[in-house]
C-alpha cells in the first residue's frame, strides 16, 4: 500500500515542475533525496502516532487526540475542500494529459477527460471495496512494472540525449528555489500518511505499519532518484523542463513512438490506481467524522446493497470535478502541499505533547526523538511558508478555505450539543 499510494502518477509529470526551479542535474537529484528524507521523517512520526492510536482515521484521529477536536475537524475540513480533493483533481489532470498522447485534446478536452476519469473511478468504488482493491493490486503492479521497464530500457539501449554542459556554466540555485522544488517533489511523495488510515484493520499494526512506512519510503526514494536520473540522461535539460509528459518524452527518445505509447498507457493505468486509492481513502475519513457528529449525519450513510459510504463518495467526486474545472495543475498541487505540510507540522507538535503525558507508552517509538520531530516541524513549516510566499494571492484563497472551518466547527458543536 505504501509504495502503491506514494508512487503516484505525479512522478511522470512532476519532474518538469522541479527542473524549472533547479535547472541542474546535481540540484535535481539532491531535491529528490531531500524530499525522500523528509517523507521518511514524517513517516516515522506517523508510525509512532498510529501505534499510539491504532484505529481508522489517520491524521484526523492524531490531531483530535493530541491537540484538540477542533484541530482534527479542521484537517477533515481541509481534506475535503482542498487537500484530498485537490490530489484527486491534480491526478485526474495527469491521467488526461497522458490520454492526450493518444487522442489530441485541447485544454477543455483535458479537463473534460479528467472529470470523466473521476466519475468512472468513483463509480467503481461506489459499487464496493472488493472491486476497488482488485483494481489497486493490478495497478500497483503495472506502475512498478512501468518504472522497471523504463529503467531497464535506459540501461540496455539508452544513449545520452542531454549533452552535459560544462559544470562551470551551471546556474547558482537560490535557497528559495531549492525549497520550492522540494515542495513540488513532496507532492510526488504524497500519500504516505494514508496507510495509517487503515490501522484499525491491520494485523499487528504496532510492528507492521512502521516497517511498511520505512521500507516503503526507501523503495520509493530509490525509484524516484533512478527515474529522474533516467529522464535527465535521455532528454536535454531544456526539454526536461518544458515537458508536460516527461515519461512519455523520455520513452520516445529511447524507443520511438511505440515506447512512448507503452509508457503512456502504463502512466494512465498508474493514474487510475492513484485515483482509486485516494477516492477509496477519503470517504472513510468523512464517514468517521459524520459518525462522531462532526459532519452531516447523512454522510455516514452506507449503501444498503454495496455497503460503501456512497454519499461521501459522490460528494467527493462532485467537488473534485469542480476543482478540475476551475484550477490549473500547478495551483492544484501547490495548494495541496502547503496545506498538508502545515497540518503535518501540527501533527508532530501533537506527538511532542503526547510524550509529556503521564503513562504514555506506545508500542513503537520514533527514532531520534526529539531531534527528528523538531527538525521535521521546522522543515515542514519552511516548505509551507515558502510555497505560500511564492504566490500569496493563490495561497490566501487556499488558506481561507481552511480557516472558514473554525467558525463552522464551533457552530456545529453548539448545534450538536443543543440537540442532545
Amino acid at each position: 500500500m505504501v509504495v502503491g499510494i506514494i508512487i503516484g502518477a505525479s512522478i511522470f509529470v512532476q519532474p518538469a515542475e522541479i527542473n524549472r526551479h533547479v535547472p541542474s542535474i546535481p540540484g535535481v537529484l539532491s531535491v529528490w533525496i531531500a524530499a525522500g528524507i523528509l517523507t521518511l521523517c514524517g513517516s516515522l512520526v506517523c508510525a509512532e502516532l498510529s501505534s499510539a492510536f491504532p484505529r481508522t482515521g489517520g491524521v484526523y484521529v492524531f490531531l483530535k487526540e493530541t491537540l484538540s477536536p477542533a484541530c482534527g475537524f479542521l484537517w477533515g475540513w481541509a481534506m475535503f475542500w482542498s487537500v484530498h480533493s485537490g490530489i484527486i483533481a491534480a491526478t485526474s489532470v495527469i491521467f488526461a494529459r497522458y490520454i492526450a498522447f493518444f487522442i489530441p485534446l485541447d485544454d477543455f478536452g483535458i479537463r473534460a477527460a479528467a472529470i470523466g476519469g473521476i466519475a468512472v473511478v468513483s463509480f467503481i468504488n461506489y459499487r464496493g471495496v472488493r472491486q476497488g482493491s482488485l483494481l489497486q493490486t493490478i495497478v500497483t503492479t503495472a506502475k512498478v512494472a512501468a518504472i522497471v521497464v523504463l529503467l531497464a530500457m535506459v540501461v540496455a539501449f539508452g544513449s545520452p540525449g542531454g549533452q552535459a554542459a560544462p559544470l562551470a556554466s551551471a546556474p547558482a540555485i537560490s535557497f528559495r528555489e531549492f525549497v520550492l522544488a522540494i515542495g513540488a517533489a513532496l507532492f510526488a511523495f504524497g500519500g504516505w500518511h494514508m496507510v495509517t488510515y487503515t490501522a484499525g484493520e491491520t494485523r499487528d499494526p504496532e510492528k507492521t505499519i512502521p516497517r511498511a512506512l520505512l521500507i516503503g519510503s526507501l523503495v520509493v526514494t530509490t525509484c524516484y532518484v533512478a527515474l529522474n536520473a533516467a529522464y535527465l540522461y535521455l532528454l536535454p535539460l531544456r526539454r526536461a523542463i518544458s515537458s508536460t509528459r516527461v515519461a512519455a518524452d523520455a520513452a520516445y527518445a529511447l524507443a520511438g513512438p511505440r515506447g512512448a505509447a507503452a509508457i503512456s498507457a502504463l502512466v494512465i493505468l498508474s493514474a487510475i490506481g492513484v485515483l482509486n486509492g485516494v477516492i477509496l481513502a477519503g470517504p472513510r475519513a468523512y464517514f468517521a467524522m459524520a459518525h462522531e457528529g462532526l459532519a452531516f449525519g447523512w454522510l455516514a450513510g452506507i449503501h444498503p446493497r454495496y455497503h460503501t459510504p456512497h454519499r461521501a463518495i459522490l460528494v467527493q467526486a462532485l467537488w473534485s470535478s469542480v476543482l478540475v474545472a476551475t484550477g490549473t495543475y500547478r495551483a492544484l498541487f501547490t495548494r495541496v502541499v502547503y496545506t498538508e505540510w502545515l497540518f503535518f507540522a501540527l501533527m508532530t507538535i501533537g506527538l511532542m505533547r503526547l510524550h509529556r503525558r503521564a503513562g504514555y507508552a506506545p508500542a513503537y517509538r520514533a527514532w531520534g526523538y526529539p531531534a527528528i520531530p523538531l527538525a521535521f516541524i521546522g522543515a515542514a513549516t519552511l516548505v509551507a511558508v515558502i510555497q505560500i510566499a511564492a504566490d500569496p494571492l493563490q495561497a490566501a484563497t487556499g488558506l481561507a478555505l481552511v480557516v472558514i472551518g473554525l467558525p463552522v466547527y464551533y457552530l456545529w458543536v453548539r448545534r450538536h450539543h443543543a440537540h442532545h
